[in-house]
């Protein structure tokens, strides 16, 4: 029982910690959108900045989504990632890659551009991309979102029932809780059978103690022990 404890606190260790480094991604996006990804070529940074210049002439009516390019939307999709992830942003991108490849991480913010946009909200995405949208909690729709009308939290992604944390942050959720009500219960059953062995004995222990003390035969154990059983 011991050692089943132990095996529960270190899963949850285990599964506490992915969940608060994913949640300050993503559970404070106001305060995460004014930070900037920050990565050694600058990469990151200049997409974003790319993105924020076609997102305010897009607000402006100075650019029209008709006219928009991939590689436009690919900046806008680098763009409206930095806002959600803050300085997670380049860490989330090479996560990407490594799960999805450099193509399939370029089709993402492509895709991520087209739909927050509002400019195609029904744009595909990559097959294995959508557990990669972390949603923001705090974010409505409408035009209540820190980026204007168009951006509600999100006008694209809602249709396809994602909200919260995304794919990734359910299931450490999940688990997390599960793991919670599993230690709840086993500690219970735990102290509960403690307290039962410090309390009174079981009718089969007695029976035991008075055969062992030869007051009972074998044979009466024996008879008196199925009764019990």
């Amino acid at each position: 029982m011991k050692k089943f404890l132990t095996i529960i606190i270190l899963l949850l260790i285990i599964i506490i910690q992915p969940v608060n480094t994913f949640a300050q991604g993503s559970i404070n996006p106001l305060q995460a959108g004014s930070q900037s990804a920050v990565s050694p070529n600058g990469h990151t940074a200049r997409e974003e900045a790319e993105g924020k210049e076609i997102w305010d002439k897009l607000q402006s009516k100075q650019l029209e989504c008709k006219n928009i390019t991939d590689n436009q939307y690919g900046s806008l999709g680098e763009y409206f990632m930095g806002q959600m992830m803050g300085s997670s942003h380049e860490a989330m991108n090479n996560m990407m890659i490594q799960m999805m490849g450099e193509e399939g991480e370029e089709q993402m913010h492509i895709a991520m551009g087209k739909r927050l946009s509002s400019c195609d909200p029904d744009a595909q995405l990559p097959a294995n991309g959508i557990g990669f949208m972390p949603m923001m909690w705090m974010m409505k729709g409408g035009g209540n979102s820190m980026m204007g009308p168009g951006f509600g939290m999100m006008n694209g992604w809602s249709g396809n029932g994602w909200s919260g944390f995304g794919v990734l942050g359910w299931i450490f959720m999940l688990a997390f809780w599960l793991l919670i009500i599993l230690g709840v219960v086993t500690l219970i059953r735990y102290l509960a059978r403690s307290g039962q062995g410090k309390g009174d004995k079981s009718s089969l222990d007695i029976l035991k103690e008075r055969y062992a003390r030869g007051e009972i035969d074998k044979k009466e154990f024996e008879e008196k022990k199925k009764d019990l059983l």
